[in-house]
C-alpha cells in the first residue's frame, strides 16, 4: 500500500487529531448514534492512526513490527523507539517543520544535515549523540525558519497536548541546531495511540495469512 497522498483533513476526521500528518483539528458532524465497532474495527483504527500519523506504507509499518518483535523488551516500546528515531520524525520533534510530512519534503530536498553531512532518507536512524542541522545556504535557512515561524506558543493553540519538544532532544534557533541527547520515552510521544492493538492486529492477520 503506497504512502496517502490524499486530502488530509478527511483522514481526521475519520481517525482522530494526527499532529504527524496535518496541523488542522477537524470537527465531526456525524450526529448519529453508530454502532459499536468490531474488535478487528478497533485494532484496523489504531493502526491506521499510527500508519498516517509517521506517514508510513504498510510494507514500512510490517518491517518495523518485524523489527520490534526481534528486538529485547516490550514489542510496544521498542515499535515506538523505532518510529520516534526516524530522521523525518526527529526533525517534526524539534519543532523544525510543522509536520512529519514537512519534515519528509526537507531531507529528501537535501535541506538536512545530520552530523554535518547531508541525508536524503526520511526513514534514516537517528541515534543519542546526534547532531541535525540546517545546510548552510539562505533558501534552506529561510524554509526552516519559515516553518518555525508557524509555530505557537502553547497558550495560543486550541489543543495544547504534547506541546513542545520532549526532553531527549534540545535545539537551538541561533544556528537552526538540534541534538538528540537520550532516547524517547512513551510518555513523550505527540500521539495517543494503543500499541498492544497494533501488534494484536499483526498477529491476527499472520495467524489468517
Amino acid at each position: 500500500m503506497a504512502r496517502y497522498r490524499g486530502p488530509r483533513l478527511k483522514v481526521v476526521r475519520r481517525l482522530g487529531r494526527l499532529p504527524g500528518l496535518t496541523r488542522k483539528i477537524a470537527q465531526n458532524k456525524n450526529s448519529g448514534v453508530r454502532r459499536r465497532p468490531s474488535e478487528f474495527a478497533v485494532r484496523l483504527l489504531e493502526k491506521q492512526r499510527l500508519r498516517y500519523h509517521y506517514g508510513l506504507t504498510e510494507k514500512q509499518l510490517i518491517n518495523y513490527i518485524t523489527q520490534a518483535r526481534r528486538s529485547k523488551g516490550p514489542t510496544g516500546n521498542a515499535l515506538f523507539s523505532l518510529l520516534e528515531a526516524r530522521l523525518d520524525n526527529t526533525i517534526f520533534r524539534l519543532g523544525m517543520a510543522p509536520t512529519i510530512r514537512a519534515a519528509r519534503q526537507l531531507v529528501s530536498h537535501g535541506h538536512i544535515l545530520v552530523n554535518e553531512k547531508r541525508v536524503n532518507k526520511p526513514s534514516s536512524h537517528c541515534k543519542p549523540g546526534d547532531s541535525i542541522s540546517v545546510r548552510d545556504n539562505s533558501l534552506s535557512k529561510e524554509l526552516v525558519n519559515r516553518y518555525l515561524s508557524m509555530s505557537k506558543p502553547a497558550t495560543q493553540r486550541k489543543d495544547t497536548r504534547n506541546v513542545g519538544i520532549p526532553p531527549n532532544l534540545s535545539f537551538r534557533k541561533s544556528d537552526l541546531t538540534g541534538q538528540i541527547q537520550g532516547v524517547t520515552r512513551r510518555g513523550w510521544l505527540g500521539l495517543r495511540v494503543s500499541d498492544l492493538y497494533i501488534i494484536e492486529y499483526y498477529s491476527r492477520r499472520g495467524r489468517k495469512s
